[in-house]
């Protein structure tokens, strides 16, 4: 009944990708999102360098026989990356798809990836940058609602009219994401014309999620009120759980704080150390709406079989 040209195109069991996530999707998640049927992307940008990244993908593939894709990162980052030298790493590992994610994707580095015959997923926020990474050849283009974690956008459009916006707008199968939490949204998402869906946020609260005890517990105790957007006083928003940290962000920039200054309490290392330390107010995690939806920490597998099987049940109870 799920079988769609995502799955098809991708060789995964389910129409269901693990959103890419800064400190989260190394290997083991990454290995355990493809092992339970859908597509593990790993973040390439965790790594500090070639090396540590080539070690990465090493480990994914002793951890996994199923398809998984590299997500290479174009946002502007405080650590530049030469996304050439890893995309060097990935071919050399025989990976068959590619993420990437943020500004448009180099004309030289989309080059590579056709030369190289890899699947190409690019993930955006609007019909116009659909648009034009499908005129670049991406094979598949994933975007993603207001409603999602992380990086929203500048235009605020909601997954309901975003999905099928894009999906008449392109000639490409489209993957859907923003507030999908469970087999509702997924049967929602193919309803609206899209041949998959992404997920980011109700895998925070997996058994396998590399977070500490005290975030995942924290989560499942939140709803659909406790996210909030930060960052968009310097033009990149981003949608989080609304904790310590993410308000005093949003009141350095009441206060017209500039990027260094946001820096001290949003950045990335402060993140990491709420992941591994379980200090809920030391920085921030993106989290969507979705988060309202989340009520357990199965393991990932059982979440995707919850899944299917809700979305299976819905779509029979409509034809009936």
């Amino acid at each position: 009944m799920f079988q769609t040209k995502i799955t098809e195109m991708l060789g995964i069991e389910y129409p269901i990708v693990g959103g890419t996530m800064m400190w989260i999707t190394e290997a083991e998640f990454t290995a355990a999102i493809s092992n339970a049927g859908g597509l593990g992307v790993l973040a390439s940008a965790i790594y500090q360098s070639r090396e540590e990244f080539a070690e990465a993908v090493d480990r994914l593939l002793e951890l996994t026989d199923k398809p998984f894709a590299i997500n290479l990162n174009l946002f502007p980052m405080m650590r530049p990356i030469d996304n050439n030298d890893y995309l060097d790493v990935l071919l050399e590992k025989g990976v068959k798809i590619v993420e990437t994610s943020g500004h448009s994707a180099p004309q030289d580095l989309c080059a590579r990836f056709k030369e190289a015959g890899l699947t190409w997923i690019h993930k955006c926020v609007s019909v116009r940058y659909a648009l034009k990474v499908q005129d670049m050849g991406a094979d598949i283009v994933t975007v993603v609602g207001y409603e999602n974690g992380g990086a929203t956008g500048k235009l605020d459009i909601g997954t309901l009219v975003l999905v099928p916006r894009v999906v008449e707008s392109l000639k490409v199968p489209v993957i859907g994401g923003g507030g999908i939490s469970d087999g509702r949204g997924l049967a929602a998402v193919l309803a609206l014309g899209g041949q998959g869906v992404i997920v980011g946020t109700r895998l925070l609260a997996t058994r396998e999620a590399p977070i500490h005890e005290n975030l995942k517990q924290a989560l499942v105790q939140a709803s659909e009120l406790d996210t909030m957007l930060i960052m968009r006083s310097i033009g990149a928003t981003h949608r989080v759980w609304a904790n310590t940290a993410a308000k005093k962000c949003a009141e350095l920039e009441a206060n017209q704080a500039d990027l260094p200054e946001l820096l001290k309490t949003v950045g990335g290392e402060k993140a990491k150390m709420m992941y591994d330390q379980g200090d809920l107010d030391v920085g921030v995690i993106s989290c969507g709406e979705g988060i309202g939806l989340v009520n357990d920490i199965p393991t990932v597998k059982e979440l995707f079989d919850r899944i299917m099987a809700e979305a299976k049940g819905i779509v029979k109870g409509l034809a009936a």
